[in-house]
């Protein structure tokens, strides 16, 4: 797609354009292009890779005092929202196989201006989060070297309530995965394989023993804050679902992106609810609720008093280092094709598109984006982070529930892989849920998001709307964009029949 020098579109008119994303070769860029080489087993490892761990290796001890025992169903209230949100994004994934996730989506059937504040908020959701996972490496760490009798200073490892002056732990995870992905996308998903079976082995081996102490007691009374509680645990353990979405920034490197993309979004949510809401029963089942905290029990600790062995604690501690790291290097994979996407769109500058012929990566992104997190979860502490990531997540995943909604009532023949049950009733209830759980966070929260928002918008009208690839089009030029996307779009349809 060229661009001109015609005179600037009016604001109103170019927020509202949508991206011919169906043109071939629309994504393609001037650099390299990315290598197909993913397949749906690599794909769903991408997906349990970034959501796996979160929820129970570090946002658990702060969730458990605001629901109690009944942190197990806030586990499922946060999953049954965002598995709603994940039928929407398997139909989405399967009709606009690119890369860019949501912000792609949104930019190809609500216009400009949703898909940049999307876009803006998966910076939020994906940069944030690698930084708000890795920060509880810390703790982890110190369990490991703690059955040699070693520990690392308290100012090097700044806990989830910021006790600490830097978190050293977290910083090197960050730059190892950074490094990581610079050198090659298959290096990178042959390391993420292996750490999410290990991290999967862990996690059952926590269930089975933790299980043998199990006390129906400690689940008494059941819900003490109320459903509040329940709600407001919900949402913060929503964090804990972030990153199903990651394979759908995959979509030019997978090899088969319509058929993949929708089953590995779902295989993994799937995956990923049972084995945490079976870790979280465990959990409570084998140690007082009242007891939990933001500074633990650990899931190392709780099996250190279970079993009194210390190399079940390391094995438990070197698995949620590889289950924080996993996440890291997958989130962190994310967030670099989302960008990727961006630049090319003229959203943000070129350098997050440049792809390095010899590794077949945005590697210029990968270094900036991965040092900008690596000082952030050095130095920013957990809840802040989480809460924060969290919002701009749900916010994100309601604009995907609309788009599936415009989708179907704009172009009905459109060739999809799957389509979402129940239509319309999925996408509404995935809409209101998501929109439900943005309103249980605290007023902090939303403070946070409102002056992310802001600075978005300074930067949209600052940058973006100067460079953006589909606003500097001619009225005309911009109008046989759409008819040739429309005719690849009824020529595909076809092809699928």
């Amino acid at each position: 797609m060229s661009s001109s020098s015609n005179p600037r579109t009016a604001l109103a008119t170019q927020l509202a354009r949508r991206r011919p994303i169906d043109v071939p070769g629309a994504d393609s860029g001037d650099s390299p292009g990315l290598k197909r080489s993913l397949g749906l087993w690599q794909l769903t490892m991408i997906s349990i890779g970034a959501t796996l761990g979160t929820g129970v290796f570090v946002v658990l001890g702060t969730a458990v005092p605001m629901a109690g025992p009944a942190v197990w169903i806030a586990f499922i209230v946060a999953g049954v929202t965002a598995m709603l949100s994940a039928l929407s994004y398997a139909e989405m994934a399967g009709s606009v196989p690119v890369s860019g996730s949501s912000y792609s989506y949104a930019y190809a059937t609500l216009g400009e201006g949703l898909a940049w504040v999307c876009g803006w908020c998966l910076v939020l959701e994906y940069a944030v989060s690698v930084a708000a996972v890795a920060v509880g490496a810390g703790e982890y760490v110190n369990d490991a070297l703690g059955v040699f009798g070693w520990t690392l200073p308290q100012a090097l490892v700044a806990g989830p309530d910021g006790g600490g002056i830097i978190n050293l732990p977290a910083a090197a995870i960050v730059l190892l995965a950074t490094f990581l992905l610079a050198r090659g996308t298959s290096e990178s998903i042959t390391v993420n394989t292996i750490m999410v079976v290990l991290k999967i082995a862990t996690m059952l081996m926590f269930i089975g023993i933790a299980f043998t102490a199990f006390n129906s007691g400690n689940l008494e009374p059941l819900a003490p804050m109320g459903t509040a509680g329940i709600a407001a645990a919900a949402s913060r353990l929503f964090f804990s679902y972030i990153g199903f979405d990651a394979a759908s920034t995959a979509g030019e490197e997978a090899v088969n992106p319509r058929r993949d993309l929708p089953r590995a979004i779902l295989l993994s949510l799937g995956i990923v609810t049972v084995i945490y809401i079976l870790v979280a029963l465990a959990a409570i089942g084998a140690h007082p609720w009242t007891e939990f905290t933001n500074n633990g029990p650990t899931l190392a600790a709780i099996l250190d008093e279970i079993t009194g062995t210390p190399w079940i604690t390391l094995v438990m501690a070197i698995g949620a280092v590889i289950a924080i790291a996993s996440v890291v290097l997958t989130v962190l994979y994310g967030q670099t094709r989302i960008l990727m996407s961006m630049a090319r769109d003229g959203m943000v500058p070129r350098v997050f598109q440049r792809i390095s012929a010899k590794s077949h990566t945005p590697v210029a992104g990968t270094l900036i984006i991965g040092i900008a997190v690596a000082i952030t979860a050095a130095l920013i502490p957990l809840g802040e982070l989480a809460d924060a990531t969290s919002i701009g997540t749900l916010f994100a995943f309601a604009l995907v529930n609309l788009a599936v909604i415009y989708l179907r009532r704009t172009r009905p023949t459109q060739a999809r892989t799957f389509r979402v049950p129940l239509y319309p009733v999925v996408p509404i209830l995935g809409f209101l849920c998501c929109v439900g759980l943005m309103i249980s966070l605290g007023t902090s929260t939303w403070i946070v998001f409102v002056i992310w928002m802001a600075i978005g918008i300074v930067w949209y009208l600052a940058y973006s709307r100067k460079h953006s690839v589909v606003g500097r089009l001619s009225a005309e030029e911009y109008a046989q964009a759409v008819r040739a996307g429309e005719a690849h779009a009824a020529t595909r349809a076809n092809e699928a029949e």
